[in-house]
């Protein structure tokens, strides 16, 4: 999400690729409550809070908004398998709503996965 809505060089094609997909109604992106948040804040660094919550309501059109409750932090907090404390609780917001896939640039954080774990890249090339 954020390098579709950074326009990250190297990433946005793949990523305006994935969300085309999911406009048009081919696939259905969720993503947790935690990365609406950490996407506004890189937003917040590139344009004013109007502009910024203008293009989330407009993302929020296409994209399943998942919660982050207590029961996913207890997950993240008591598990070693990740290292990093945000993975564990985007891992636990995917498997406590059954997701099917995990879509990052991030692979190597969640090579203990449970859930396949690609990039938009290679997720696309599965289709």
């Amino acid at each position: 999400m954020i390098d579709l809505l950074s326009r990250r060089e190297l990433f946005f094609e793949e990523a305006a690729q994935l969300f085309t997909l999911a406009d048009k109604k081919q696939i259905e992106i969720a993503v947790s409550s935690l990365t609406i948040a950490n996407t506004s804040n890189i937003l917040l660094r590139q344009m004013n809070s109007t502009k910024t919550k203008a293009t989330l309501r407009k993302l929020r059109l296409i994209v399943k908004t998942l919660t982050l409750d207590d029961k996913i932090i207890e997950l993240a907090l008591n598990d070693d398998t990740f290292s990093d404390f945000e993975d564990g609780l985007q891992y636990y917001t995917a498997n406590e709503n059954e997701q099917e896939i995990i879509i990052t640039r991030n692979l190597k954080d969640f090579k203990h996965s449970k859930i396949p774990t690609m990039t938009a890249k290679q997720f696309i090339t599965t289709i």
